[in-house]
């Protein structure tokens, strides 16, 4: 998911230096999102680990 979110952002980056901003908004918008998404799942990861009493790293 992160690999998307990162894919999204560059192609927010293009879009805005060609001067698409609607797709520059738009794709700023799915990799916010996902990044997000991604952030989240990382979170309750560790939280279900350290809760295990078991730390990944």
């Amino acid at each position: 998911m992160l690999k998307w979110a990162l894919i999204f952002l560059v192609v927010s980056l293009v879009a805005g230096a060609l001067g698409f901003t609607g797709v520059a908004s738009g794709a700023k918008t799915v990799a916010k999102v996902l990044f997000g998404l991604f952030l989240l799942g990382f979170v309750i990861l560790i939280l279900i680990a350290w809760g295990a009493g078991e730390l990944i790293f």
